[in-house]
């Protein structure tokens, strides 16, 4: 099944994708509500409205497929890892705390862009894309939000969709230099698209270690950039939601990306093994397409970068101020 949201003159609509058409859910469901009821429920959803007739989908305009409840990005592909810390440090190499558990950082649910959207970025002169899979939350019956194991994890996976996580590399190595972050560098914009592929149509696919073997490609203009197997990533999505939910809580409507896929699949990884900006950042005009196998493809634009207001630097003043250091009022 695939599971969308659509604008349809005007109008926002979420349902079914049916062959080339989209359905509504019955009773004026949402996503946020079919993720909440569990991949069971979704199925029987889908079996009333299957012979309904859609709109096709020449006729609407795709949107996120949901508005996440929260989005982890992980760092889960080892290449990738070799490739940026040497764009980043100079020096190539994947540190033994990578290998120890399947880092992440939260990212802003409240600028993802859906297919064909625009994306606005800060003064950049490295912008970049990353391209990713990622997995999305809802409910398994009996199964707790918190300390799940790795089989319990992999059960609230409902399916899965393309991630594209927008990145301003120059901002981006900036703000980590000061052991924090990624943060402006990354939160203008994360595109999710075009749909939600429930997990279950993946299963021809799992291999004998839980990992999901299917392709992804991204090209810049119609030139291939990059394309990796998914099945090479460090983890398995189960063990992903697994940590994800250690001593903290997921819930359905999560979207937990796979972090960068390899060979290719963000240009700060290409920048960094070849000692130069080749392939050049994105400009204005440029469109970013990714093809994974089993859900689509996802076409991002760049647009225009938006200047911000200026704020000050840090005030560096004596340290050993004392409270008659205020302004009388």
């Amino acid at each position: 099944m695939r599971i969308a949201r659509w604008d349809a003159d005007g109008i926002l609509a979420e349902g079914f994708v049916v062959g080339d058409g989209v359905v509504p859910f019955p009773d004026g469901l949402t996503v946020a509500d079919v993720l909440a009821r569990g991949l069971a429920d979704a199925h029987q959803l889908f079996d009333e409205v299957r012979d309904a007739d859609g709109t096709p989908l020449s006729d609407v305009q795709l949107l996120a497929p949901l508005v996440p409840a929260a989005i982890r990005d992980f760092v889960a592909f080892e290449e990738h890892v070799e490739g940026i810390s040497a764009s980043v440090d100079g020096k190539s190499e994947v540190v033994p705390e990578w290998y120890q558990a399947p880092t992440f950082y939260f990212t802003n649910p409240h600028t993802v862009l859906g297919p064909n959207d625009r994306v606005n970025p800060p003064v950049t002169e490295r912008l970049d894309f990353e391209l990713e899979v990622a997995a999305v939350l809802g409910r398994a019956s009996g199964i707790g939000e918190s300390n799940l194991t790795a089989a319990d994890a992999a059960s609230v996976i409902f399916g899965y969709t393309i991630m594209n996580d927008w990145s301003a590399r120059d901002v981006q190595s900036r703000e980590m230099k000061v052991r924090l972050g990624p943060a402006k560098g990354k939160d203008f914009g994360t595109s999710l698209g075009p749909w939600i592929v429930t997990a279950d149509e993946f299963a021809p696919c799992v291999d004998a270690e839980s990992f999901l073997a299917i392709r992804a490609e991204v090209f810049v203009n119609d030139e291939l950039i990059g394309h990796d197997l998914v099945s090479n990533m460090g983890w398995p999505f189960g063990e992903l939601v697994a940590y994800a939910s250690r001593n903290s809580r997921v819930v359905p409507g999560d979207v937990l990306g796979s972090g960068t896929t390899g060979n290719g699949g963000c240009l700060a990884e290409l920048w960094g093994r070849r000692g130069e900006l080749t392939p050049p950042p994105l400009a204005e005009g440029d469109v970013v397409r990714m093809v994974v196998e089993g859900i689509g493809e996802l076409v991002g634009i760049v647009g225009a970068s938006v200047p911000a207001p200026e704020l000050p630097s840090a005030r560096v003043r004596s340290r050993a101020r004392t409270r008659e250091d205020r302004v009388a009022p």
